[in-house]
């Protein structure tokens, strides 16, 4: 049987933000766009999304006088990304 995919990783901005933030735990806005090659204002949509979901966490500071957005991955979004991998294989397996 299929397992059900998380509707909220199957975006392909926001499991590459994800994709991301699981081998390095934290990374800044500017890291995150380079990476994914999103407009800003589509990368703030989706991590705000993710950060509502509480798969992220967002804090705002300043380095110098710029500011500097940092995303941590949480415990849940760690689950939420295995749990989608172990779905993604339900299928794979199933397929094949």
């Amino acid at each position: 049987m299929f397992k059900p995919l998380d509707p909220l990783l199957h975006s392909e901005l926001r499991l590459a933000i994800i994709s991301l933030l699981v081998g390095m735990k934290q990374a800044d806005f500017g890291f995150l766009k380079e990476n994914t090659a999103a407009t800003s204002g589509n990368l703030s949509v989706q991590l705000q999304k993710l950060s509502l979901a509480g798969y992220l966490t967002i804090e705002k500071s300043f380095k110098g006088n710029y500011p500097l957005t940092t995303c941590k991955i949480t415990a849940t979004g760690i689950l939420a990304f295995e749990n989608y991998v172990k779905a993604i294989r339900s299928y794979i397996d199933n397929g094949g």
